[in-house]
């Protein structure tokens, strides 16, 4: 079967570790939009922060803040957020259970994309991330799509984890930092609902990702690809593995299956 839509993963995938979307794999998920295919982004990054990156992908989906708001063509599909008094207990739990620890929060509805409680070296992961707005997370109430903690002992994670279970929790392997959306949404989550609204199955789907929050999308998804950069968790359950996200290994495996003339499948 004829796949209908090409999903990437942002950090890792798509984006090179310059935090840049290189030109060759620009130009080839270019020819494949040109070939018929939509275009989708599915990310933890907010959506906002996500559009930084993608002027010349210009997609037509865009899943942000780890599944909780799902774009299409720039309209609302779903909005999945805490209210005030939510984003209060997270936080409040988090200090309780953890400490003295970095948090990061996406809002809704704010100007500003996040929050954050620290001031971050300036690297070119931060970089990427922009400006955000401090608050020391004393009184914070605002409806939030994502929190993110840093917890670099694994049993206190796991006790907040426990001690949340109206939230969803995944750990990013690129640091000590946990994603907290509300239960129940994820990446996979937002797909389902899409494909609901689209009216295609998730099998007409590739999708692309490296990290531990991709896995259940590319077990979902009708082809899943993993990168060559991957965690071993995410090639494990993959349907295949290419190159890394510094070597174009999107634009070769869209580069070769358009030379050979055959499907996306």
């Amino acid at each position: 079967m004829k796949r209908k839509m090409l999903l990437f993963d942002l950090d890792g995938t798509l984006l090179t570790s310059r935090k840049t979307v290189s030109e060759r794999t620009s130009d080839a998920v270019g020819r494949a939009r040109e070939a018929g295919f939509m275009i989708g982004i599915s990310t933890s990054r907010s959506e906002a922060n996500s559009r930084k990156f993608l002027d010349r992908l210009s997609p037509d989906v865009i899943i942000s803040s780890g599944g909780a708001l799902v774009t299409l063509n720039g309209d609302i599909l779903s909005c999945q957020s805490f209210d005030g008094a939510q984003t209060a207990h997270v936080i409040e739990q988090a200090r309780r259970i953890c400490g003295d620890v970095k948090i990061t929060v996406d809002t809704v509805g704010d100007d500003c994309e996040y929050y954050m409680n620290f001031e971050p070296d300036h690297d070119v992961l931060w970089e990427s991330w922009g400006d955000a707005a401090y608050d020391d997370f004393s009184s914070f109430d605002k409806s939030a799509l994502k929190i993110c903690v840093e917890i670099e002992d694994d049993a206190k994670a796991e006790a907040l984890s426990d001690a949340l279970p109206e939230c969803d929790c995944i750990r990013f392997t690129d640091g000590f930092w946990y994603k907290f959306t509300k239960a129940g949404i994820t990446k996979e989550s937002a797909i389902m609902h899409l494909c609901d609204v689209l009216g295609i199955a998730p099998g007409d789907i590739i999708a692309f990702g490296d990290d531990l929050a991709d896995i259940g999308m590319l077990r979902l998804c009708g082809t899943g690809v993993a990168m060559g950069n991957a965690q071993p968790e995410v090639k494990a359950v993959a349907d295949m593995v290419i190159g890394t996200n510094d070597q174009d290994g999107i634009a070769d495996y869209l580069g070769v299956l358009e030379a050979q003339g055959r499907e996306l499948v």
